[in-house]
């Protein structure tokens, strides 16, 4: 699907930083915007997908200064893949020391699926620090969505997770290719023809690392991410869903907003998981224009 046209150019780089956090790992960290713009952390999906352009071009960034940071094993933090000493919570422990490098008392947080779940995490894990959430396609990491998920898939998870983890660097890529192909039917993206298919050593440590993650529920089951509402401060919250989402069916939507009472849910009609959908794509950067103006969503939502 192509980029919807309602999106700002990439904002402009303001730094970069190759941020250790310990245990080997050094997480890639762009700042983007406006040096004394309203500080914004993004959150990207999978786990191990890393941050792309299109993250950073909702928001305006003649009023945003824009956090967006690899997380363990993704993207362009090293090392790419690794499993080890990664969990969710080191990836907490990292954004409190991401906040502390960077000098932020607090920041918005956007994230989409995983990047969602992540954001719930973190706001629960330090309220004081999260001035709002503007959430997309949450994911609930409950045993029952990982399920969910593996079934509309038609993916068997453990065999895929152990060719993955396997000395077999062939039957890797075949898994990575398999997992990723039924990812995009998913999210109704368009599959690329094979002269335009995708790095499958990347998929190869992207989904090393989901694979991780899923295995494990997340590392979210003890306390389950919707106990851990109960400590979020009464912050701006809206959550956008697609009404076709069928990656993080919208029941996940529906039974955070009910522990969430300050949040707003607002239905994309037709949106499915694909953040590039236009009427999704024009509602996140509504919401962050709202934001900007008036440090709440208002009638966004």
């Amino acid at each position: 699907m192509p980029v919807p046209p309602t999106l700002y150019d990439d904002p402009p780089l303001l730094e970069r930083h190759a941020l250790p956090v310990g245990d080997g790992h050094v997480l890639d960290v762009q700042v983007r915007g406006r040096p004394d713009g309203i500080a914004a952390l993004v959150l990207h999906g999978g786990p191990g997908s890393g941050c792309s352009p299109l993250l950073r071009r909702f928001f305006d960034a003649r009023r945003y200064r824009v956090i967006s940071v690899d997380q363990r094993g993704a993207g362009a933090s090293t090392p790419r893949g690794a499993v080890a000493h990664n969990n969710t919570g080191t990836l907490l422990a990292d954004l409190r020391r991401l906040r502390e490098a960077l000098g932020i008392e607090r920041w918005l947080v956007v994230g989409g699926s995983w990047g969602a779940t992540l954001a719930i995490a973190h706001a629960a894990d330090a309220p004081h620090a999260v001035a709002g959430l503007l959430l997309r396609a949450v994911f609930l990491a409950r045993r029952e969505d990982i399920d969910a998920f593996a079934a509309a898939a038609d993916l068997d998870l453990a065999a895929l997770t152990d060719a993955l983890h396997g000395m077999d660097a062939e039957a890797a890529r075949r898994a990575a290719r398999r997992w990723w192909q039924a990812e995009q039917m998913l999210a109704g993206s368009a599959v690329p023809t094979p002269a335009e298919s995708p790095d499958l050593d990347a998929l190869v440590d992207r989904y090393r690392v989901q694979s991780h993650y899923l295995r494990h529920d997340c590392f979210l089951s003890a306390p389950p991410l919707l106990e851990r509402c109960a400590t979020l401060a009464p912050v701006p919250t809206l959550l956008l869903h697609g009404t076709a989402d069928r990656v993080c069916p919208p029941a996940g939507a529906r039974a955070l907003q009910e522990r969430l009472p300050h949040a707003a849910l607002r239905w994309i009609d037709g949106a499915g998981h694909d953040p590039t959908h236009p009427a999704m794509a024009a509602a996140m950067v509504e919401a962050l224009d709202r934001y900007a103006e008036a440090g709440r969503f208002g009638d966004a939502a």
